[in-house]
C-alpha cells in the first residue's frame, strides 16, 4: 500500500520551485509531515554514522554513563534508557540516546545555553561522522525551510539568519529488544516535536505512526533513500498553525520483530536561542486571528518544554 503521506524530490526545487513549494506546502499543511529524497547525502555516509553510533551503544553500561552529564537537561552525551518521557504519559519511552549540538566559537553569545560537545573516546569516528551528518542535516533543512518560507509569502532567505547559530541536536537513538509481551510502555509516546523542523534519518524501519486530523493513527515508513521531515511546535506557533506539528509516535513492533533493537537519528532544526517566536503577519487572517498573543523567546520555548518531558 503507497503511503498516503506525500514523499517529495527536494531537486524539484532548482528544477520546478513553483510546483514544488506548492507541494511541499499542501503536504504539511494537511500532514505537517512529508519525505524528501535526492536530498544529496549519500547512503554511504548515513551507513557509516550509523554503524558508529551503534558501537556506541554496544558499549557497557558503565561506560556510556560516563558521558552522563547530571541535570544538564540531556543537552549534551549520553541520556540513559529510562528517563525521557512523553508529555502527559505515566510511563518512559523505551529508548536511550546521546546529544551532538552545534559546534560554537568559546566566546560566542550562545555559550552560556550551548555546552560544548562531548565525544566517547571509545569509538573514534563517532566524532567525524557524527558532526558530519549534522552538518549536511543543517543544510539540508535549511532548503526545506526557505521552500516553506516563500510558500507563505516570505523572502527565500528569511531562516537564514534566524538558524545560523541555532540549537539545533542531532540525536541518535537506539531503542533495545524489547523481551516482556505486556509492558506498558512504548519505544516513543505520542508526541510533537519541540523544534521549527525535524529531519529523520532512518525511517525505514517500521513503528513511526502521525496522527490525522481525523484522529487516525497512520503508519509511515519511508524508502531508504527518504529522509522524513515534520513540522514542529516552534514552527506551528509562529505560522499560528498554518504548518500543524503533528502528534506521531514509534509503536512497539508485534511478535518476534519486538525482539529487534531499532535505531533511528533525528535532528530537531531549532532557530537562534535569541530568536523571538512572535506570530508573523503573513499567517494572520480573519478567519485564523493570532492564537499567541505573547511572545517567547526560542530558548525560554526550549526550556518551558524540557521541563514537561523529565529532561529538565
Amino acid at each position: 500500500m503507497a503511503a498516503r503521506i506525500p514523499t517529495l524530490d527536494i531537486t524539484r526545487f532548482e528544477t520546478d520551485r513553483e510546483g514544488f513549494v506548492a507541494d511541499l506546502g499542501a503536504a504539511y499543511r494537511e500532514w505537517g509531515f512529508a519525505g524528501i529524497r535526492n536530498h544529496g547525502i549519500p547512503q554511504d555516509y548515513i551507513d557509516k554514522a550509523y554503524d558508529a553510533f551503534k558501537r556506541f551503544f554496544a558499549l557497557p553500561e558503565e561506560t556510556k554513563k560516563k558521558y552522563h552529564v547530571p541535570g544538564g537537561g540531556g543537552a549534551r552525551g549520553y541520556t540513559p534508557f529510562g528517563v525521557e518521557t512523553a508529555k502527559d504519559s505515566k510511563h518512559f519511552d523505551l529508548k536511550e540516546f546521546w546529544h551532538i549540538g552545534r559546534e560554537i566559537p568559546e566566546d560566542s553569545k550562545y555559550r552560556d545555553v550551548m555546552p560544548p560537545n562531548l565525544w566517547p573516546e571509545e569509538v573514534p569516528e563517532f566524532r567525524e561522522y557524527g558532526y558530519g551528518l549534522y552538518q549536511k542535516l543543517d543544510a539540508l533543512g535549511s532548503r526545506v525551510l526557505a521552500a516553506l518560507a516563500l510558500h507563505i509569502g516570505l523572502p527565500e532567505n528569511y531562516f537564514a539568519d534566524k538558524t545560523n547559530f541555532g540549537n539545533s541536536i542531532l540525536r541518535p537513538i537506539h531503542y533495545p529488544p524489547i523481551t516482556a509481551d505486556d509492558i506498558p510502555n512504548v519505544r516513543a509516546g505520542a508526541h510533537g516535536d519541540i523544534n521549527l523542523i525535524t529531519l529523520l534519518v532512518g525511517a525505514s524501519a517500521a513503528g513511526l505512526e502521525v496522527r490525522s486530523h481525523e484522529g487516525e493513527w497512520v503508519p509511515f515508513t519511508a524508502d531508504e533513500d527518504t529522509i522524513v521531515v515534520n513540522i514542529g511546535d516552534m514552527l506551528q506557533r509562529l505560522t499560528n498553525h498554518v504548518y500543524p506539528s503533528t502528534i506521531h509516535r514509534v509503536v512497539n513492533p508485534p511478535g518476534e520483530l519486538a525482539r529487534q533493537p531499532r535505531y533511528s537519528v533525528p535532528f530537531f532544526l531549532h532557530p537562534n536561542p535569541d530568536f523571538l517566536i512572535d506570530v508573523l503577519p503573513s499567517c494572520i487572517t480573519p478567519d485564523n486571528p493570532s492564537r499567541y498573543p505573547e511572545p517567547i523567546t526560542a530558548q525560554g520555548y526550549l526550556e518551558e518544554r524540557l521541563r514537561e518531558i523529565k529532561l529538565k
